[in-house]
C-alpha cells in the first residue's frame, strides 16, 4: 500500500525537491561488515547464509521509511507500507543470473522457509526475470560471492537514481584473528535518504547481525 507524505509537515521537503529537480544525484557507500557472529550462528544451525542475510537487510528496510520511498503517478512522494526483496540467483551452467523476488515476513523462520522454497522453485528458470509479476514495492539486493571489493557502484547513464535502494554485498574473508568481514554497498537517490539515514542503517545492521537469534 502506498502511503503519501504530508509535504507541509515533512522536514525533508526541500531536500527531496532539490535532489529530484535541480541536482538529480544518487550516492553509493561501501563498508565492511563484521559477520563473524552471524556466520557462526548460521553454520551452527545449518542455515543458508544468503536467505538469512537477506532477511536481516529486509527487516531493517522495513523499519526505515526512507528506504521504502516511491512517488505516485503525479510525482508526489510517499512510501510503501512493506517492501519485498528482489534478489538474484546464479546459473552455473550458463554463468548468468536471474532475478527473483519473495514476500517479506517479520518472522525469521517464515521468511527463511519461503525464500528457500522460492529459490528452489526458480533455480532452473533462466532469463533476466525468473519469477514474473514483480510487485512495485521492492528493493534490490544481490551478492558478488567471488570478490571482496572496496567500492561498488550502480548507475544508469543519463538516468535518474532510483528512490529504492540497490544493495550489493561480496565475499567474506577472515583476518589473522579469525574475524570475518564482508563488503556491503548501498546505492540510493539523495532525494530519498541522506548520509544520516545511510549511516544509521549500516550501524543498525551491524548491531542486528551481532545480536539476532535465528
Amino acid at each position: 500500500m502506498f502511503i503519501p507524505i504530508d509535504m507541509e509537515t515533512w522536514p525533508r521537503k526541500e531536500h527531496f525537491e532539490y535532489y529530484r529537480t535541480k541536482i538529480k544525484c544518487g550516492y553509493s557507500c561501501t563498508i565492511r561488515l563484521d559477520v563473524t557472529k552471524f556466520l557462526s550462528q548460521v553454520k551452527s544451525k545449518h542455515l543458508k547464509f544468503y536467505p538469512s542475510f537477506i532477511y536481516c537487510v529486509s527487516k531493517l528496510i522495513n523499519e526505515t521509511k526512507e528506504f521504502r520511498m516511491t512517488v505516485d503517478k503525479d510525482g508526489n512522494p510517499g512510501y510503501f507500507d512493506v517492501s519485498y526483496p528482489n534478489f538474484t540467483i546464479f546459473h552455473d551452467d550458463t554463468k548468468t543470473f536471474s532475478d527473483i523476488w519473495t514476500e517479506y515476513y517479520p518472522d525469521f523462520k517464515t521468511f527463511y522457509d519461503n525464500a528457500v522454497n522460492t529459490m528452489e522453485k526458480y533455480k532452473d528458470v533462466h532469463g533476466i526475470k525468473a519469477r514474473k509479476e514483480q510487485p512495485e514495492n521492492f528493493f534490490c539486493i544481490s551478492c558478488v560471492p567471488w570478490l571482496t571489493y572496496t567500492s561498488y557502484n550502480t548507475s544508469v547513464p543519463g538516468g535518474e537514481p532510483n528512490l529504492f535502494p540497490i544493495i550489493t554485498f561480496g565475499k567474506f574473508t577472515a583476518d589473522e584473528k579469525g574475524i570475518y568481514t564482508m563488503p556491503f554497498t548501498l546505492n540510493v537517490s539523495h532525494a530519498a535518504a541522506d548520509g544520516y539515514h545511510t549511516s544509521k542503517f549500516f550501524n543498525d545492521l551491524q548491531i542486528l547481525i551481532n545480536s539476532i537469534e535465528l
